[in-house]
């Protein structure tokens, strides 16, 4: 199973990255978000399950 993260850039904005279970980066947000939500809802269209 991948491991999903949810962090702050440095521009202060949400962003999600998605790994596999051999540590490679297999998908990552494009751009950043303000609130939390709209990033997680990015992530679910990306494959995220939460």
């Amino acid at each position: 199973m991948d491991k999903w993260e949810f962090y702050k850039d440095v521009s202060n904005e949400w962003r999600w990255r998605r790994t596999a279970l051999n540590g490679r980066i297999v998908g990552a947000s494009t751009q950043g978000y303000v609130n939390k939500s709209d990033c997680i809802d990015n992530a679910k269209r990306h494959g995220y399950k939460g």
